[in-house]
């Protein structure tokens, strides 16, 4: 059937007057986080929940369905999906595996134990939450909800945990360090633990099954050992045509929309594809000799993203949780912060660090932010959770998100300026660097 040329513009309409409303409403409410000592991004989760059905859809007229009609959502989603992409690049790209080197069995014990525990925990609460959230007819097939469940509990924002390690003035202390490298080997480790869902979830039987895995084997090595050195090469100082920034954009962004088509062909979502684009895109070439690339796909994602959280916004809402559902948030919140604290700071304090580095290694751990929204959408997107699950886990991701730098702030560096400020002791300053310095040996 064919769209008339009318129709479709009153949807483009209702598109641009949507976006006029939600971009500055999200930098309004990131402002506003920043104020209040939190993450940017949180003010902009919160704009995005609050322009959704839980707030703006309960007034009079329900102005969540004016702003947001159902012929316009597609075209959101669109956006959200390219706000995503270039999100997940983002993250591939800063995440540098070298950091790993050097820093010993600390990180790896942390790292480990911080995906283990959360993630057996997931598990068994997925079981647990089954009655309530899968007919019975669903329950027969429980493998891809649990695993789903077990990742969504293992995943730490490394890019909300870097903002707030910034934001602290840790990034350059050895317990930033610490948390950053463990969240950089947890993230990976979460996110072939989703890959393995979707294969799961998408794959209809072993060959199909055989077949997604040797596809994603195969993207992985042709992106590590063909796509990798190729860009070195393209990308080299020497050739002429690195004298243009804008040829290099254009490289990066084809390649990097190319590698997410190339996931989603193969039934994974695109989001895997950007990710490991990013990862293999060589880092130090770009930032030498090209360095506005970057920084120019970082500003198209930070405009694209609040449309992302407008999109997660308009599938939560806190109305239908009832009791069942508060019993749910209270359950969730405790496997998730007992999950990640007690697997981060139990490692950490086993392998040699102070109880107050353990306790704060977890705490800055347990924030999830907007990496635990992609994870979400990717799972509510397949099918593995409902609606009320869904809105449930959001708000568990803005919740430990909230925590973490409160508590770190009471519990790392109030203390800490207490002792330096104690009488003008000049050894206090050297104390705290002494057990900085301890948290990895």
């Amino acid at each position: 059937m064919l769209i008339s040329s009318s129709a479709t513009d009153g949807t483009i309409r209702q598109v641009l007057v949507g976006l006029a409303v939600v971009v500055p409403a999200a930098l309004l409410c990131g402002r506003i986080a920043q104020r209040l000592r939190q993450p940017a991004v949180l003010g902009e989760i919160a704009a995005g929940l609050m322009l959704g059905p839980s707030l703006l859809g309960l007034l009079p007229g329900n102005p969540t369905a004016a702003l947001f009609p159902t012929e316009a959502r597609p075209f959101l989603q669109m956006l959200a999906q390219l706000g995503l992409v270039l999100f997940m690049f983002q993250v591939g790209y800063h995440l540098d595996v070298a950091d790993l080197r050097g820093q010993g069995r600390h990180v790896l014990a942390v790292s480990l134990s911080s995906v283990a525990l959360p993630f057996a925990l997931g598990t068994g609460l997925a079981f647990v939450l089954a009655p309530w959230t899968f007919s019975e007819q669903e329950r027969t097939g429980m493998l891809a909800p649990a695993l789903f469940l077990g990742a969504a509990m293992s995943i730490t924002a490394f890019p909300v945990l870097a903002r707030i390690l910034s934001d602290h003035g840790l990034s350059r202390e050895r317990i930033g360090q610490v948390a950053l490298a463990s969240a950089a080997l947890q993230d990976l480790l979460a996110w072939a633990m989703l890959a393995v869902v979707v294969v799961v979830v998408n794959a209809s039987g072993s060959w199909p099954l055989a077949r997604m895995a040797m596809l994603c084997a195969l993207f992985v090595l042709c992106m590590m050992y063909v796509v990798r050195p190729g860009l070195r090469w393209l990308l080299a100082p020497e050739r002429p045509w690195n004298r243009d920034s804008t040829l290099v954009y254009g490289v990066v962004f084809g390649g990097l929309l190319l590698s997410a088509w190339a996931t989603d062909a193969m039934g994974l979502h695109t989001v895997f594809g950007a990710f490991v684009f990013g990862a293999v895109v060589p880092r130090r070439h770009i930032d030498a000799y090209a360095p506005e690339v970057p920084a120019r796909l970082e500003q198209s994602s930070l405009l694209l993203l609040p449309v992302f959280f407008v999109v997660t916004g308009l599938s939560v809402d806190f109305r239908g949780l009832g009791g069942q559902g508060l019993v749910m948030l209270l359950a969730v919140l405790v496997v998730a912060c007992a999950g990640k604290f007690v697997g981060a700071a139990g490692a950490a304090w086993l392998t040699g660090a102070s109880t107050r580095q353990s306790v704060t290694l977890g705490v800055l751990l347990n924030a999830r932010g907007l990496t635990e929204l992609v994870l979400l959408n990717v799972g509510l997107g397949l099918g593995v959770i409902d609606g009320r699950l869904f809105t449930v886990m959001v708000a568990m991701a803005v919740i430990t998100t909230m925590m973490a730098g409160p508590l770190v702030q009471r519990l790392w560096l109030a203390p800490r300026s207490r002792t330096v400020g104690r009488g003008g002791e000049p050894g206090g300053d050297a104390a705290a660097s002494a057990e900085d310095a301890g948290v990895a040996k």
